[in-house]
């Protein structure tokens, strides 16, 4: 069942493939890229978002930071102005019940007022107040307005005789106090200070106020469903857009306690861009808190049209695509139906495309090809009578080697009656050589069958000359198993008898062994040597194939030359063959072969 199903899947249409592989080769890399992108750029748009966050808080912070900082001027440079000092200290002494006011006294409180209202000209508008120990009291604002004796009843205000030197108090967001502020802003902000004298005691008070709503014209710029607000160390809401928000707790800062800067919160299961412009000197921090997909939107807005774009643009690519590879594919479908005539047995029809492409060329290799088999099926159909022929031919040529040996057979069995053994022997070793020369289907020999032809073949060499030649032979159990092509060491051996003892006395040794690394075969005899020159030529021949492969075909195996040997063992065991002749003139000649294990080349 699922091999059927398997096999409707699978598209049968080179067309279709193409176009399947190259869409997915296109879908791929575009669905990856897209991926990639998503994923970098969400980050991007979050880092983005929260820098886009830090630097709105940062403006709206420096804003706020410049009130603070004007307020904070005010009461420092009532500490600080020694001649406004020196008036306060000395009213502070003055019984407030006094009716009788000297001139003196007249110009100084006015000095000191005037001083009070230089002091608030530049910047935005705030409230001073210069309260004395003894209820005397300094403003820039008039009494009606509100009177600043009732700041010794404020909560707060016994906390300023804990506060030393330099050191001021904020006053977080308290109902509005100025009558002629009430109607337009609920809340104000302050920070106080104590005057002191050389012995550190407290002989008045510095107390500047700014209402609420100038610090919430920092918060403009926070648009949208954002929020933008002022909280102090206990995370109580200082100031806010929403006044109705002002005492409140800021119940996400549980969220973000260990955090700073700009982060990424929940609330509500909504993400939020969290952040935090931390006011020096004061313990307030302006904070900032934005939904994230507002945040984001314009990134993804761009996301969106990028994504569009690629889609857009792989629709009309696609479809131009199809469009081209049609015209590539229409001359492959048709050669495929050609070819489905061929495999029908129709060999006279052809491809008829006439482009210069490859696939026209391919189209004219395809119609040589059937030109070709044509052809060959013609010659086929002669060279299959001919072989009839030839085959009977072969059989009757195959009867007439095995007459020879039987004869031969028949010569030796006579002979032997006859009581010449000699002869026989040597009509033995004779019909030995002569059946292993003519069995053509030994390509590959142990080396002890080899041992066993070298062997009869000098029996034979020593029956055609007077002088005999001695064959010692040492070879190892291990290496009489060795394969090697047959006829290999006949030719040395010849050799070593023709050229080397000059078909004189001599003795020749033939050694074979086999280890783990290489298989050698040592050839030596002492016989009248060579002397440089003519070692060159023979180790220079070794190479020279052609003159040894005429040798094999004129000569027959009594004259193989030592140049094919090297050869036909280069053949069969390829770089791991190696072959070394050493000979010294008048001491004789030693011919080493060496097969190395492993496929490694040998070094004799």
């Amino acid at each position: 069942m699922w091999i059927r199903i398997k096999q409707t899947l699978t598209p049968r249409s080179f067309r279709f493939k193409v176009v399947a592989v190259t869409v997915i080769c296109i879908m791929v890399p575009a669905v990856i890229t897209l991926y990639v992108y998503s994923y970098l750029t969400k980050d991007a748009m979050k880092e983005q978002a929260m820098v886009n966050a830090e630097r709105e808080l940062s403006i709206a912070g420096a804003y706020v930071s410049k009130l603070l900082d004007d307020m904070l001027y005010a009461v420092n440079f009532v500490q600080l102005d020694s001649e406004m000092n020196t008036i306060l200290k000395k009213n502070a002494n003055h019984d407030t019940q006094q009716q009788h006011v000297g001139y003196e006294d007249y110009l100084e409180d006015q000095k000191v007022t005037k001083t009070i209202e230089n002091m608030t000209l530049l910047g935005e508008k705030s409230y001073v107040t210069i309260l004395l120990k003894n209820g005397k009291h300094y403003t820039n604002y008039p009494v009606a307005d509100y009177n600043p004796e009732q700041l010794f009843h404020e909560a707060w205000f016994k906390e300023l005789d804990e506060v030393y030197g330099y050191e001021t108090i904020w006053i977080g967001s308290q109902p509005t106090v100025f009558a002629s502020e009430q109607d337009k802003n609920r809340y104000q902000l302050s920070v106080a200070r104590t005057l002191r004298d050389a012995n550190l005691q407290i002989y008045g008070y510095v107390i500047v106020t700014m209402m609420e709503t100038e610090i919430k014209q920092a918060f403009a710029g926070a648009g949208g469903s954002g929020e933008m607000l002022l909280v102090d160390g206990s995370n109580r809401i200082l100031s806010h857009r929403d006044s109705e928000q002002i005492g409140a707790t800021f119940s996400p800062m549980a969220q973000v306690q260990n955090a700073s800067g700009a982060n990424v919160i929940e609330l509500e299961n909504e993400t939020y861009i969290y952040a935090d412009y931390p006011l020096s000197y004061t313990g307030w921090k302006l904070v900032s808190v934005n939904p994230y997909k507002q945040a984001i939107s314009k990134m993804n807005r761009l996301f969106d049209t990028v994504f569009f774009a690629q889609l857009i643009s792989f629709v009309v690519f696609f479809l131009l695509l199809t469009s081209v590879l049609k015209t590539v594919t229409s001359p492959l479908v048709h050669l495929g139906h050609i070819a489905t005539k061929v495999q029908s047995g129709k060999l006279n029809v052809r491809a008829d495309i006439q482009s210069q492409d490859e696939i026209g060329r391919l189209s004219h290799s395809f119609n040589q090809m059937l030109d070709h088999i044509n052809e060959m099926i013609n010659e086929i159909t002669e060279t299959q009578a001919r072989k009839r022929q030839a085959e009977l031919a072969m059989l009757q040529a195959q009867i007439n080697p095995h007459f020879l040996f039987n004869v031969l057979n028949s010569i030796r069995m006579k002979v032997m009656r006859k009581g010449d053994d000699e002869s026989a022997e040597m009509i033995s070793s004779l019909s030995k050589l002569l059946r292993m020369t003519i069995d053509k289907d030994k390509g590959m020999i142990p080396l002890q069958e080899e041992v066993e032809i070298v062997n009869d073949f000098v029996k034979l060499m020593n029956m055609r000359q007077r002088e005999k030649v001695r064959l010692l032979i040492d070879v190892s159990a291990k290496a009489n198993a060795e394969m090697i092509p047959r006829f290999i060491l006949q030719p040395i051996i010849e050799n070593s008898m023709i050229h080397g003892l000059n078909q004189c006395a001599g003795t020749i040794s033939l050694k074979a062994y086999s280890n783990e690394q290489c298989f050698f075969i040592i050839i030596k005899d002492n016989g009248q040597g060579m002397n440089e020159e003519t070692l060159k030529q023979v180790r220079k021949s070794l190479t020279f194939q052609a003159e040894a492969s005429m040798a094999i075909h004129i000569n027959g195996f009594s004259n193989l030359g030592i140049s094919n040997v090297y050869e036909r063992m280069r053949m069969t065991f390829g770089e791991t063959f190696n072959m070394d002749i050493e000979s010294v003139e008048g001491l004789g000649t030693k011919v080493v072969m060496c097969v190395s294990r492993g496929g490694k080349k040998s070094n004799v």
